[in-house]
């Protein structure tokens, strides 16, 4: 079924300028009933503002009156020309995010330079020019970027990251790099685990040979 081009901004509108229900609205914008009261009650994450289905020709004013008039009714989508989906080229980024992109892509060069200015591009969602600048330490700010992982400033995720990590490693003919920061941590812990469960085995053993109920693993401070 069709949907408006933005759904959750038609469905800010609606709650406020028609008196159609939680499920009509829901219905029509493809989201949950929980979504839109969400939306009614202020608690969505991000504040919208409302967009008129009406001006943008995606409802007739007709078909809002019906359902207004019969909680049941469920409006009709006016079919509007196919929208044209961007299927290549780089990533949109938020514009509260694209201060960040230098420092994320300074980051990449810094920590993976075997990753090549196309794959950072997708990555990122920034030019090659932009890279080039970074690179070469001609970029305009280069006094004020500083390196920071793009996956934690949220330019990327840490799955597409360690995708184009390997793929460039790949085709290096390279082994991919490994996080070993907590392997001796990790190393540690299953040490003591394998103790406490041997001791534990140990002190079973020793209570059934004195008929004695085995202790448990902790001291539950609930009991009484």
């Amino acid at each position: 079924m069709a949907q408006p081009l933005m759904p959750h901004a038609t469905a800010s509108w609606m709650v406020d300028n028609t008196s159609l229900t939680f499920e009509q609205i829901a219905e029509f914008c493809g989201l949950h009933i929980l979504e839109v009261q969400a939306i009614a009650d202020d608690t969505a994450a991000t504040k919208l503002t409302g967009r008129d289905p009406v001006r943008t020709h995606e409802v007739t004013q007709e078909e809002i009156d019906k359902g207004q008039a019969d909680p049941s009714y469920r409006l009709k989508i006016t079919k509007g020309p196919e929208q044209v989906r961007r299927t290549k080229g780089p990533r949109y980024t938020p514009v509260s995010k694209r201060q960040d992109k230098p420092d994320g892509i300074a980051w990449i060069i810094r920590n993976h330079p075997e990753i090549s200015d196309g794959a950072i591009s997708n990555l990122i969602g920034t030019t090659r020019t932009t890279i080039a600048a970074i690179r070469d330490r001609s970029h305009w700010n280069i006094s004020n970027i500083t390196p920071k992982d793009p996956v934690t400033l949220g330019l990327t995720t840490q799955r597409e990251l360690d995708a184009a990590v390997s793929k460039a490693a790949k085709n290096a003919g390279v082994e991919a790099p490994v996080d070993t920061r907590l392997d001796g941590d990790r190393e540690a812990l299953i040490e003591q685990l394998r103790a406490e469960r041997e001791q534990a085995a140990r002190d079973a053993e020793l209570a059934g040979d004195e008929g004695v109920a085995p202790k448990p693993f902790f001291d539950d401070p609930f009991r009484r």
